[in-house]
């Protein structure tokens, strides 16, 4: 391969920051491999949940992560057919059309680097075709990584998951980076009340930008239950989407949706946590589902999505975090995102090394 050695934010021990190192490539592509220079690369929860070990022991320390990202495409292994050279490209996490490829196996100090299919918080990466969608050259490459995750399973949990219908209520909890593109989602929808929940200002007033008709702070607000009920009714929502996998809240969203309502679970608890409810409502027509980032078809929607944009005038730049960071700079952008500093999908800028 051309590219011999990288640039890469390694997570070497869960709870502990990313080890910035130069990691070395395969010297040449197996069946199915694209190789990629990442250009942008979003952050998700998901990634906060690998570091902290949300699902338990990691059993494939050390390894490479992200699964959001934006790149070209430099080099096709055999077989590759969906993508070409120079083809500019989302990286995604759900699979799409092409072959699913072995992982790639880098070398990081004389031994094995583990990677899954994709991942996006290196200069380079070895990707499987089927998380690789190509898109037109000339859309913004920036933009392009919420397109790998944030925007698919944002709008994923409307269409796919909680099948919003005109005119129906809705309450959002959490309004980070999916959050966003699910109030986005659901004033596309016309859906009316949009309550956006979240225990962030700066985030709300994002979430007012992207259509939200109603703000509640649960975290300066104590009685945010009853808060809500004033908006939507005693009745419930149709349709109440958690993204925070608090089992506390989670129990709450049961209880503010109406008794033939939908409740859509995006955010993921820890392994270690419950949650406790009476399941006779579902026995009477509420619905209780969790959605696998929107469930939805990357090879089909990413570029459905983008005309959409296009035809809606939506402004997906919005959604953007307005710092930037690079890969240096990563373990700042981790914390930022933790403590929710900053409002919108945070972006690293792959090539400002």
């Amino acid at each position: 391969m051309k590219i011999k050695t990288m640039q890469a934010a390694i997570l070497v021990e869960q709870n502990k920051p990313l080890v910035i190192d130069e990691v070395e490539l395969p010297s040449e592509l197996d069946f199915g491999q694209v190789l990629v220079q990442v250009h942008y690369s979003g952050i998700c929860g998901s990634q906060l949940g690998e570091i902290s070990g949300v699902k338990g022991m990691d059993p494939y320390l050390p390894h490479l992560l992200g699964h959001e990202g934006s790149g070209t495409v430099i080099e096709t292994g055999p077989n590759v057919t969906h993508v070409k050279v120079d083809d500019h490209v989302v990286m995604h996490w759900r699979p799409g059309s092409g072959i699913e490829a072995n992982p790639p196996k880098y070398h990081w100090k004389g031994k094995i680097l583990n990677a899954g299919y994709v991942t996006t918080f290196n200069e380079y990466a070895i990707v499987s075709e089927n998380r690789l969608t190509a898109i037109p050259n000339d859309y913004p490459l920036e933009i392009a990584p919420l397109y790998g995750c944030a925007i698919t399973t944002g709008f994923g949990a409307i269409e796919n998951n909680a099948k919003l219908k005109m005119g129906e209520s809705i309450i959002i909890i959490g309004a980070g980076g999916v959050g966003l593109n699910i109030i986005q989602c659901a004033a596309i929808y016309n859906a009316f009340p949009i309550v956006a929940i979240d225990r962030f200002d700066n985030k709300l007033a994002l979430a007012k930008d992207l259509g939200a008709t109603h703000l509640i702070n649960n975290n300066n607000d104590i009685n945010w239950i009853d808060s809500i009920i004033k908006i939507i009714g005693s009745n419930g929502a149709d349709v109440v989407i958690d993204n925070t996998g608090n089992p506390s809240v989670i129990s709450e969203c049961i209880k503010l949706t109406q008794p033939q309502g939908r409740i859509v679970l995006v955010g993921v608890m820890s392994s270690e946590q419950k949650v406790c409810f009476n399941t006779l409502p579902i026995h009477f027509g509420k619905v209780l589902t969790g959605s696998h980032g929107g469930d939805g078809n990357p090879s089909i929607d990413i570029n459905r999505y983008m005309k959409v944009e296009a035809t809606c005038g939506i402004n997906m730049l919005s959604i953007l975090s307005k710092k930037k960071y690079s890969l240096d700079e990563i373990n700042v952008a981790i914390n930022s995102l933790k403590n929710g500093e900053d409002a919108g999908r945070i972006i690293i800028d792959m090539q400002d090394l």
